[in-house]
């Protein structure tokens, strides 16, 4: 996890967090998230690098539509990576005022 960029961390995230989304439904969320548009000369090259690490998995939909899930080591890299998170800021967000 360390290796990817913020971007693709992100990817992780919404991938993680849907029942195989395809391309579209990916860049949908991370504009949403991000409030810009998201062009496919960024998005594409970034699945193609998650892919590349073993963290997700490519299937195909049809000759177009691909869909992507997480994989087994994505979602360890993902669990890591709250617990770190969670060192520094887990107390900020669990206290109650």
């Amino acid at each position: 996890m360390y290796d990817l960029t913020k971007f693709q961390r992100d990817i992780l995230y919404v991938i993680a967090g849907q029942d195989e989304p395809h391309g579209l439904a990916i860049k949908d969320e991370l504009e949403e998230y991000y409030e810009n548009e998201i062009h496919h000369g960024r998005l594409y090259p970034n699945l193609d690098t998650v892919v590349d690490k073993g963290l997700v998995e490519k299937g195909e939909v049809d000759k177009r539509t691909n869909y992507y899930t997480i994989t087994a080591r994505g979602r360890r890299e993902l669990e890591a990576r709250r617990e770190w998170e969670n060192q520094y800021v887990g107390d900020v967000f669990s206290s109650s005022e």
